[in-house]
């Protein structure tokens, strides 16, 4: 642990930029994150780093950071551009949560434009797909990448829920997803010859990255359209979607957000883990905050500690049903270690940051029925053959 910096408190003179940690001295931050954000801060261009209370390590930049500055930087946005988290409101008239784990549809298989052109989820698309990637679409990825039906839980402002549609007992489906090889191929087109460097061309790199940020969004709304109409409903329009993989310009500066939610007015769904409550909150955060509150609860531990520790301690069929009684589908053993509830922060401790720091207020939580993290053959194959709504658009 590393002592955290208070809100606008600058780093040493040397520095040219300040840095900002959103946490409270009993958060959990590693020292190596903190140390990935003074980097930042040393970056020609550098303004003001805000980091939230889920920051943690990441590959070359932190995770769960809003970095502001006069230089444009592809590699703090990531490979995974237009990374966000969607909710739709959802109904059924009976819910069980075992037989609708069954029915989930193979997201990790593409929806192909000409094999599966009779498929209901298509209807979403309005207009063309951006930058004619069809590769991926419909997918939901790895990683900390899921697919949720969860339930209205706590209700902690029925007025701004009530504006939202929702209520406590109301089903969602929670979509967390980005543009899979389109942000992918972006970033390595820049990095393959400018590295860590600077976009060259900014207005040429935001053409590229607008694309996927939008391509993004519609990978979400395909996938609760996939979802929906395999568990017997209609798909429905999102009452939240924000990206928190991207940059944009604001104030005349670029503010690249990796992990941080933009925070300025809108609606976010912060990810709790597979085994705890989300919360949907109103962000109003300011200056201090880069206008950012977090994404979720924040790694914990590394994948491999995470596997390491998960193999000694629990048994897979003990993470396929969570703390709270809802169901995992994944069919990938690693991976269920590796996204295991004890991998993440505690989501409590994390929106606690975000409101004593006055960055967002608690709207309401939901709380997980079934999360689909990646196929599992044996359960969810042989159900959505059955399914002949699915099924008409299969050759």
């Amino acid at each position: 642990m590393s002592e955290h910096h208070s809100p606008r408190e600058s780093l040493p003179p040397s520095t040219p930029a300040t840095v900002s940690v959103f946490a409270s001295p009993t958060s959990w931050i590693e020292s190596d994150a903190l140390d990935q954000c003074q980097q930042v801060a040393a970056l020609d261009g550098m303004i003001h780093v805000a980091a939230m209370p889920d920051l943690h390590p990441g590959k070359g930049a932190p995770i769960g950071a809003a970095m502001a500055s006069t230089v444009l930087y592809p590699f703090l946005v990531g490979s995974d551009i237009g990374c966000g988290i969607a909710v739709f409101p959802i109904r059924f008239k009976r819910v069980v949560p075992e037989r609708l784990a069954t029915r989930f549809p193979d997201l990790d298989r593409a929806l192909d434009p000409d094999r599966d052109a009779d498929d209901p989820a298509w209807a979403v698309v309005r207009g063309d797909i951006p930058a004619g990637h069809s590769e991926g679409l419909g997918t939901v990825g790895r990683g900390n990448h899921f697919v949720e039906l969860a339930r209205v839980d706590t209700v902690f402002d029925p007025g701004h829920a009530t504006r939202l549609g929702l209520s406590a007992g109301d089903l969602v489906l929670i979509v967390h997803t980005g543009s899979r090889g389109l942000g992918e191929r972006i970033l390595r087109a820049h990095t393959e010859v400018h590295g860590a460097g600077p976009a060259p061309d900014p207005a040429a790199y935001l053409v590229e990255h607008d694309d996927a940020v939008r391509w993004g969004s519609l990978n979400r709304r395909l996938l609760a359209a996939r979802v929906a109409y395999a568990l017997g409903t209609e798909p429905t329009e999102p009452i939240v979607d924000q990206c928190h993989n991207l940059v944009e310009v604001r104030d005349g500066v670029y503010l690249h957000r990796k992990g941080a939610a933009p925070g300025d007015g809108r609606d976010v769904l912060i990810a709790g883990t597979r085994g705890t409550s989300s919360y949907l909150v109103a962000a109003h955060a300011g200056p201090d905050a880069n206008h950012s509150v977090a994404h979720g609860a924040g790694r914990k531990m590394s994948r491999a500690d995470a596997l390491r520790r998960g193999r000694a301690k629990h048994k897979v069929d003990e993470l396929r049903r969570t703390p709270v009684g809802s169901l995992v589908v994944c069919g990938d053993r690693q991976l269920l270690f590796e996204e295991a509830p004890t991998a993440y922060k505690r989501i409590e401790q994390v929106i606690a940051d975000l409101v004593d720091h006055h960055l967002a207020t608690p709207v309401a939580t939901t709380t997980p029925l079934v999360t689909y993290k990646t196929a599992d053959l044996g359960s969810t194959q042989r159900p959505d053959r059955r399914d002949q709504r699915r099924k008409r658009g299969r050759v």
